[in-house]
């Protein structure tokens, strides 16, 4: 490696909107299992078929339909 590094021509990333941010959730474990499950059938880190399932929510605006009985 070199000692310094010219970043007189470095650019801004132009994806940097798009990238992720580490937060903190709470889920109950038949859900963590129920999506580990799934990543080991298809082979994405469980991780990101939350985030895929979530992402698709929010592109196609769906709402909850919950009601307590």
């Amino acid at each position: 490696m070199r000692k310094e590094y010219d970043f007189s021509k470095a650019r801004k990333n132009p994806y940097a909107t798009q990238l992720k941010k580490q937060i903190t959730i709470r889920l109950d474990e038949d859900s963590i299992g129920y999506f580990k499950s799934i990543s080991e059938q298809v082979g994405i880190p469980y991780q990101s078929l939350i985030n895929l399932y979530l992402r698709d929510c929010a592109v196609h605006n769906r709402k909850l339909d919950l009601s307590w009985k």
